[in-house]
């Protein structure tokens, strides 16, 4: 099974860069730039350092990852009509999956991405209580040294601010994720089948 090697590779590049630039804007818009920041802090400082070892640093990303994310909302939703057709246990397990196999892949290639410029550009309202936080991972010694635009999804309900989407040039994670899920339900005939095929990468990623 194919997870979307190209668009998790674009959004590690985008967690683990190093930031240039500041927003200026609104409250919401402030508060959004602000915690992409942290977040990208954060995660630089407890998982760039690789010679710790890999079950210390899936640790430390685990927990980043619970904070910032929304993972429950993002996962329900990548499963699409399918999640309501789901068992209670199906649900549980899959979502459990899901996070597995997203901590798992960021750690594994964080090391590849580590030193990339960041450039905050803008940030646009959605709404009082959504923003999308423009980036860019800036490659200055790459061929094609044309920028990669990265955008942050980011919601809060009262002072909890929570990573919901990003978009990399153009693509969603979120989106392209429930595609595949989809893709993968419909060949197998069900739920169950995608869990196991999820089982199976989970296991493919912890043994490398």
């Amino acid at each position: 099974m194919t997870i979307l090697k190209s668009t998790f590779c674009a959004l590690l590049a985008a967690l683990f860069i190093v930031s240039s630039g500041v927003v200026q804007a609104g409250e919401m818009e402030d508060s959004a730039t602000a915690f992409v920041q942290d977040l990208e802090k954060e995660a630089i400082a407890s998982l760039a350092d690789t010679s710790k070892p890999r079950a210390e640093r899936v640790n430390a990303f685990r927990s980043l990852f619970r904070e910032k994310f929304a993972v429950g909302v993002i996962g329900r939703w990548t499963l699409g009509r399918s999640w309501r057709k789901a068992t209670p246990e199906e649900q549980k397990e899959f979502l459990m999956l899901f996070e597995d196999l997203m901590v798992a892949t960021y750690v594994d290639r964080l090391s590849s991405y580590a030193g990339e410029g960041l450039k905050y550009t803008k940030t646009v309202p959605v709404d009082e209580n959504m923003s999308t936080v423009h980036t860019e991972i800036v490659r200055p010694d790459q061929a094609d040294a044309r920028p990669i635009s990265v955008l942050w999804r980011v919601g809060r309900q009262g002072e909890l601010y929570k990573v919901l989407d990003v978009v990399v040039q153009g693509a969603s994670m979120s989106l392209t994720l429930q595609k595949e899920f989809t893709a993968i339900v419909r060949n197998k005939g069900s739920v169950a089948g995608l869990i196991e095929e999820l089982r199976k990468k989970t296991v493919e990623l912890n043994q490398t």
